[in-house]
């Protein structure tokens, strides 16, 4: 959420230029997660990211339709040409019809909510999602790495495997899949350069500087 007094379409002044500065290893990074998270999503599914940002889930996931939505609007320089983009809260998904969209993903992103907030997103995308819709939550996991966890100044909720799941279930939502490890907690590292080595990182039982999770759950 915005601060009060604070222009529109703007998330946390400098936060974009900070916490998520631009990185030229991204696309090739989330060209290997969207390849993988594909087993999930069918070519002919209508895909809702929220908290889109530099829309890099949305602007390389292969679908017949894709939205991204986040406060900010960077969103809109962000979006590919084939990206709907639109500058909005992410708790309030009125001006999608029910029953909109096949997958709704996010990534990091309810670890910067209030859990009242939280909890209307989660409402809100169980009423777009058709049945049989995915919800798709990439994140960190508090158990994983707690010491890093609030270094990002704009976490104000915490998250672990267990308890996002737990969450979901008693939310009215079927927890399909857990990847406790996933990947790791920044792309910042020397080693993010190393993009060929995604795919082997997102198949491979060890994960080293794992420190980000994965939850899928339907409708």
């Amino acid at each position: 959420m915005t601060d009060p007094g604070q222009d529109p379409g703007v998330y946390r002044p400098g936060y974009f230029e900070t916490r998520l500065a631009p990185n030229k290893n991204r696309q090739g990074i989330w060209r290997h997660i969207c390849d993988y998270l594909g087993r999930w999503i069918a070519k002919d599914a209508d895909v809702l990211e929220l908290g889109a940002g530099w829309c890099d889930f949305a602007n390389l996931v292969k679908a017949r339709a894709v939205t991204a939505m986040d406060i900010d609007a960077v969103v809109e320089k962000a979006a590919a040409p084939h990206v709907r983009a639109v500058v909005g809260d992410c708790t309030d998904l009125s001006r999608f019809a029910d029953a909109s969209f096949d997958v709704v993903f996010a990534s990091n992103l309810l670890e910067h909510l209030e859990r009242p907030v939280s909890d209307a997103l989660l409402a809100e995308s169980h009423r777009v999602l058709r049945p049989g819709g995915r919800l798709m939550l990439l994140q960190p996991n508090f158990r994983l790495n707690p010491g890093g966890y609030f270094d990002d100044y704009t976490h104000v909720a915490i998250f672990t495997d267990q308890s996002l799941s737990d969450y979901l279930t008693a939310s009215g939502w079927t927890v399909e899949h857990v990847a406790a490890r996933f990947l790791p907690l920044t792309m910042k590292s020397k080693g993010a350069g190393l993009t060929f080595l995604v795919p082997w990182y997102l198949r491979s039982p060890v994960k080293p500087l794992a420190g980000q999770m994965l939850v899928v759950a339907r409708r």
